[in-house]
């Protein structure tokens, strides 16, 4: 795997790109040469992005949504159509963590928004960037999961479910698209230093953590044209597929 790829003149849409992994992953693509659709719910993160990306030279267009709009994720596909054609790169990484709580005490609310934001959006991405991926002459989505998709920790049934959701969301995608150049994969980052991480885990010491930088690092190479891999799970920590 090129660790480095070329993404010159490449298109790529990154969410919960205002901070976290799916900010690093958005500076690291600009600094390679795409052009980074950003796609996150707070425009003061999305202009700080915007900022560092254009001071290194790069290029970025500001997206502030919901993903929990999902008419307006609907309308980011025709957008992205009219203006340039084509999506060359997706990177569905907004998500939300939702309670740490038995199954039985979890409020049927804070269920529904797990999956709204986790699940919902992804499929809704997924839907209306696929023609798109296929005018790229080599689409790329990446699909961020979790270790919590295989461990299913007490407590974590939401989060878990969510992210085994997406895994088969994104194994479907990649056998349908397997006669053509789309490559889909998903991603378990590990424990990254995040404020997401920081929510679960409350008492552990951030410093002993990979940063944000550093897992997004070794994801960004799933975006390159010379990748072959499809439907499978690339497990940061190792930096391996989970199936080899």
């Amino acid at each position: 795997m090129d660790m480095k790829p070329d993404l010159s003149g490449r298109l790529a849409l990154v969410t919960g790109a205002s901070r976290g992994i799916g900010r690093e992953i958005a500076l690291q693509m600009a600094a390679l040469g795409a052009h980074v659709i950003a796609v996150a719910r707070t425009p003061g993160g999305l202009e700080e992005l915007d900022d560092e990306i254009t001071a290194a030279g790069g290029q970025a267009t500001l997206v502030p949504l919901d993903l929990t709009d999902g008419e307006g994720v609907d309308r980011l596909g025709g957008a992205i159509h009219e203006r340039w054609g084509k999506l060359d790169i997706l990177v569905a990484n907004a998500a939300i963590l939702g309670p740490i709580s038995p199954i039985g005490h979890i409020k049927a609310k804070d269920f529904e928004a797990v999956m709204a934001i986790n699940v919902t959006a992804t499929w809704r991405l997924m839907r209306t960037t696929e023609r798109l991926l296929h005018e790229s002459d080599a689409g790329r989505a990446i699909i961020m999961s979790s270790g919590a998709a295989q461990t299913c920790k007490p407590f974590w049934g939401a989060y878990s479910a969510s992210k085994a959701a997406v895994e088969a969301l994104a194994r479907t995608w990649a056998g349908e698209a397997q006669n053509t150049p789309l490559r889909v994969n998903s991603v378990d980052p590990g424990r990254t230093r995040t404020r997401m991480r920081a929510q679960a885990m409350p008492g552990e010491d951030p410093e002993t953590l990979p940063t944000a930088a550093s897992v997004a690092e070794k994801i960004v190479p799933l975006a390159g044209p010379s990748i072959v891999e499809t439907g499978r799970v690339w497990h940061v920590p190792t930096t391996s597929w989970l199936d080899e």
